[in-house]
């Protein structure tokens, strides 16, 4: 009998992700961290940004540090209702035709033509936890949730430097699935 996986969940808000030039334009202070994330080297910075569009606004969404080199804003469906958006579902980074989105800091505004997606279910891990689970990059994965809501989703493997072993979804997964930052669920190959 082989071996089950198990990996924690971490339901991920809505948040942002911006180059050092676009927080400039929106911000006259340095990037602050708030608490770090399990991702090593990431955080939540103490700033917050308001999403707007032509229907609606979304105030007090966290940015995600460090900085990047690209900007990047991650909703979720219910969010996306809200604003009057349909992002496509996608992994980070691929943005090429996704929402277009305006960005309110204390400072100034900007409104990025490709920059707002609904991200794809993902679980991290580095290089090392990749090789000891037979998994690499962009594998797709079986998460089987076992409580009263229980089902199946599926999920990509990220595989990074700095990925520390987690199972990233959004609060609808989460709420969908009663499940909560911290609950484990079995990882199917």
């Amino acid at each position: 009998m082989k071996e089950k996986i198990i990996g924690k969940i971490a339901v991920s808000n809505r948040h942002v992700h911006l180059t050092e030039e676009i927080y400039n334009e929106l911000f006259d202070e340095p990037l602050q961290i708030k608490r770090p994330l399990n991702q090593v080297g990431e955080f939540a910075a103490f700033q917050t940004v308001t999403l707007k569009t032509e229907k609606a606004e979304i105030p007090n969404v966290r940015i995600i540090g460090p900085f990047r080199k690209y900007n990047q804003v991650e909703i979720s469906r219910t969010d996306a209702y809200t604003l009057g958006l349909n992002p496509p579902v996608r992994q980070s980074g691929d943005l090429e035709d996704s929402e277009p989105i305006t960005i309110i800091g204390p400072i100034g505004e900007v409104t990025l033509k490709d920059a707002c997606i609904q991200a794809e279910r993902h679980v991290h891990m580095n290089e090392q936890k990749a090789k000891e689970l037979g998994l690499k990059n962009e594998d797709l994965v079986k998460l089987i949730i076992d409580n009263d809501k229980g089902g199946m989703m599926e999920a990509f493997v990220k595989v990074s430097s700095n990925g520390f072993f987690e199972i990233h979804i959004d609060k609808d997964d989460a709420n969908c699935f009663l499940l909560k930052t911290g609950d484990e669920v079995e990882i199917e190959k």
